[in-house]
């Protein structure tokens, strides 16, 4: 199994059939194949060779389709950087990966200088953009126009594909490490259940590229043959009005980017009933939104997926016909074709069906571990299975339903944020004494990160000075949306802060804690 075989098939059966559409550039897969042969050739030329890490920080865009492609067949291994973190997060994970290649875009260009400075391990830059090369670094397009194609190096199976950032629950992100067969499981099985992906359709890349969920997406599409239509970022006026020009039939969304999309004035108009699957992820969808959704996408069925990039990332799915039921809306799905799911107690053994333990999953599509740190990956793994640090119940039917988190994380707009990364920056404030960060219900975005401060001795911060505090040390979207004080945090006999009675405040007559 190798993710390029796709690319071949695909060049092999509708040469001439658009691979990508951005704007009003459209490359056919002839000439996907061609320019990913000639883009590896240059790679290699830079010292990419088997198994070594080149980076990508990017908005979505028709070059990045091509680096995910020209990577693996230059030998290497793909290492797509999250646009929002903070360039202190950026050179971190460019560091530990050991990543001496880094492609930007124009958006990215000017925190250059910055990355390099705290990650010397970069020796290239490569220039993804539109306009004239920047100093000191090579252009994308040269590289292309320059260079004859070389053959695929054929990396596959349980060779690694690429290592994805993730939170960490320690507070620095750290690299899940998935295989080729990994992600090709996942995308077979996905399709396999049948309404994850139109074969020969179109997809819209909103979602960013940078992340599994759109990866995932992408592999899929792949697999099932068609065209990438790809918006640089969410927008809803954007998407809308590509799914009307391009004539989209499938796309992932978080939900509070279809909320958004639905209601939007400026996507009022837009011909949207081309549209045929919509996948949603991160949290179940609204009553209301799926209401509002489903007039305003008439011809399209909904399917929920849950898992975690460790998962590559599918884990459960649930149907469009699932949606027409009540209580199963509230599910996240049964498990997925490629997967096995359970839940389980603190000892590892599988619980009676209703009762809440941690939700773990077995399959082809766990990952390989985590890069360079053995002992969490064998805690993960432990017994085969990947435990997911989500707290759940399953019902005689084998669908799945999370009502909490075993690890200390909220899931805002579809982003992952670990409770430790924003405590860590707001300890760092002079005038903060202790705190506790959890996740609590917001309308718009789900969940928002919510702090609990206990202010030093005759301090008096502001939420405003905090949250800025806080952006400059950890990625804006990571940063604390409310704010609220106290005289001081409840702390178990074992010294402990008890977040869940925290929670409890907020959540109270929900039979979840998360959304």
């Amino acid at each position: 199994m190798e993710i390029t075989q796709a690319l071949h098939r695909a060049a092999q059966q509708t040469p001439d059939l658009p691979a990508t559409i951005v704007g009003e550039r459209v490359r056919t897969w002839t000439e996907c194949r061609d320019r990913v042969a000639r883009l590896a050739a240059a790679l290699q030329e830079l010292g990419v060779g088997a198994g070594d890490r080149v980076a990508m920080l990017s908005l979505n865009s028709d070059r990045f389709h091509e680096y995910l492609f020209a990577v693996p067949w230059a030998g290497g291994v793909v290492t797509p950087v999250n646009i929002r973190w903070s360039p202190a997060e950026i050179a971190f994970s460019l560091e530990d990966a050991g990543a001496a290649v880094l492609v930007v875009d124009d958006a990215f260009v000017p925190a250059v200088p910055a990355i390099l400075e705290a990650a010397p391990v970069v020796r290239t830059v490569v220039y993804a953009g539109d306009g004239a090369v920047p100093d000191g670094m090579v252009g994308f397009e040269e590289l292309v126009a320059g260079h004859e194609p070389v053959d695929d190096a054929r990396r596959g199976g349980a060779e690694p594909y690429g290592i994805y950032y993730t939170g960490g629950t320690t507070g620095t992100p750290k690299g899940v490490v998935l295989s080729h067969a990994n992600l090709l499981s996942s995308a077979l099985g996905s399709t396999a259940a049948g309404s994850f992906m139109t074969p020969g359709g179109r997809y819209l890349h909103a979602a960013p590229m940078f992340h599994l969920a759109d990866g995932a997406a992408w592999g899929a599409r792949n697999v099932v043959g068609g065209t990438h239509v790809i918006v640089p970022m969410f927008t809803p006026a954007g998407v809308a009005a590509a799914i009307a020009e391009h004539e989209v039939t499938d796309v992932l969304l978080v939900p509070t980017m279809i909320q958004m999309l639905v209601d939007a004035p400026e996507a009022a108009d837009a011909d949207l009933t081309s549209l045929r699957h919509l996948l949603y992820g991160a949290s179940p969808i609204s009553e209301a939104v799926l209401e509002r959704a489903a007039k305003r996408l008439p011809a399209a069925e909904f399917t929920q997926a849950y898992g975690m990039t460790e998962l590559s990332p599918v884990a459960t799915l649930l149907q469009p016909a699932d949606h027409a039921v009540d209580h199963l809306r509230r599910s996240a799905g049964r498990a997925a074709p490629h997967a096995e799911v359970k839940i389980v107690d603190e000892e590892d053994r599988e619980v009676p069906y209703g009762t809440v333990g941690e939700i773990v999953s077995r399959g082809p599509h766990v990952m390989l571990g985590y890069w360079n740190r053995p002992e969490e990956t064998a805690t993960a793994l432990r017994g085969g299975w990947m435990h997911t640090g989500d707290g759940g119940r399953m019902d005689e039917q084998g669908y799945v339903y999370v009502v909490d988190r075993i690890k200390d994380m909220i899931v805002s707009g579809g982003e992952n944020v670990y409770s430790v990364e924003v405590e860590n920056a707001l300890a760092k404030h002079p005038d903060v004494a202790s705190c506790a960060v959890i996740g609590v219900p917001d309308d718009e975005w789900g969940e928002r990160v919510h702090a609990v401060v206990v202010p030093a001795a005759g301090a008096t911060p502001s939420a405003d000075e905090l949250r800025e505090h806080v952006k400059g040390l950890i990625a804006g979207y990571k940063a604390p949306r409310s704010v609220e004080f106290r005289d001081a945090l409840p702390i178990s006999g074992a010294g402990k802060i008890l977040k869940r009675d925290l929670r409890a405040e907020h959540w109270s007559g929900s039979d979840r804690a998360v959304s």
